[in-house]
């Protein structure tokens, strides 16, 4: 399993003294969990981490573990974690979930709700371990009681696990031990950048010309490097269309980012007609219809810089009820009126358009941040 072991210690106790923070019975703890972190036959890693004014290795881990940048609080040594140890060069092992376990003493005197949603936008499954009550002095620093729910992938009680005090903490290892092996339970490992498909339907009309439709192939390549294209992760498709319709690629043709890139590259533009109608139902047949049933979210993207020659109303609606989620995208003299019939509700949302087709760049991060977005609301 991939699985990397987060143990933040309270820093006030700390720098009272080990005895005071039961330093010794955290060490234990952690011991304790080693042997039994087995789950099936895949081996796991794991990766103990001191944590109070900085991060630093307390025993040697199992895969290569570094810490970037000092930090004080369980909020930024979270968001830390989050970001730069589940990384390829760290380790990290494709399709094997990624884990924090924050172990605390206390309660964290910061805000720990941006830690927990930046944790779950990663694709890591954060589960906090309280360890006793806090004390008097605690309380007076605690910003949100609720901060455990706030923290942990999901407040279902699944994530967050109660100690009630430091004395016998080893007979607590098996139950938390059973919950890091529900591989089915770890509802974060899905994220908007590893479970979706997403489609472009591409304008290839005469009005576009070669260098503008460059420009539409560029936007593509920067909105595709946002996601883990894999195997088993997010998948890109591309057509083309003008009066017909042509795949350029399917889900199935490319399952590396790198592919994709060069596979954009290769498209030859076509000229000719614009028939954004017959496009839609063409891709929401031959391209999402084999992939329907799949476990990814599907999303379609349409550039398109001027009006359509026949009705996108219709075909756009079937769209919606196959389960699949239209932006559109318009340049130029494409008609706000066709851009927002096309687009799923609300509308204004999933509706950009830009003038100039050199402004397609200044829309990426938009489009990138739509497509999580309606994905986070469909996991609520």
């Amino acid at each position: 399993m991939n699985r990397f072991s987060y143990w933040p210690l309270d820093h006030c106790e700390i720098d009272r003294g080990a005895e005071n923070c039961h330093f010794k019975g955290i060490l234990q703890y952690v011991v304790a969990q080693t042997p039994p972190l087995s789950c099936t036959s895949t081996v796991l890693w794991w990766c103990p981490l001191q944590f109070f004014r900085s991060p630093s290795l307390f025993s040697e881990p199992k895969t290569a573990c570094a810490c970037r940048e000092p930090t004080t609080r369980v909020e930024n040594g979270n968001t830390d974690t989050s970001q730069r140890f589940f990384s390829i060069e760290n380790g990290v092992r494709k399709g094997i979930p990624k884990i924090v376990v924050v172990l605390i003493d206390g309660w964290p005197s910061d805000d720990m709700e941006e830690a927990g949603i930046l944790a779950r936008e990663f694709g890591v499954n954060v589960f906090i371990v309280s360890v006793a009550k806090p004390s008097p002095e605690e309380l007076g620093m605690v910003q949100d009681v609720g901060f455990i729910e706030k923290a942990v992938c999901r407040n279902n009680g699944f994530f967050s696990y109660n100690i009630p005090s430091w004395f016998g903490t080893t007979k607590y290892v098996k139950p938390l031990v059973q919950k890091l092996c529900a591989h089915e339970q770890m509802l974060c490992s899905k994220t908007c950048y590893n479970s979706v498909n997403i489609a472009f339907l591409i304008d290839g009309s005469s009005s576009v010309g070669d260098s503008n439709f460059r420009l539409m192939l560029e936007f593509i390549s920067n909105v595709a490097k946002s996601f883990e294209i894999t195997d088993i992760g997010a998948k890109v498709a591309a057509v083309q269309f003008t009066y017909d319709q042509h795949i350029e690629f399917s889900f199935a043709d490319y399952v590396t980012k790198d592919d994709v890139i060069s596979g954009l590259r290769g498209i030859r533009y076509m000229s000719g007609g614009t028939s954004t109608g017959e496009a839609i139902s063409y891709t929401t047949r031959n391209v999402f219809g084999p992939v329907r049933d799949g476990p990814n979210k599907n999303f379609l993207v349409i550039l398109t810089d001027g009006q359509s020659y026949d009705d996108v109303r219709g075909p756009a609606a079937s769209a919606h009820k196959a389960g699949i989620t239209i932006f559109s995208v318009g340049v130029a003299w494409a008609p706000l009126e066709d851009l927002k019939d096309m687009a799923s509700e609300p509308k204004e949302t999933h509706t950009f358009f830009t003038r100039e087709f050199t402004g397609l760049g200044q829309i990426v991060p938009d489009v990138v941040r739509a497509i999580c977005r309606d994905f986070m609301d469909s996991k609520q």
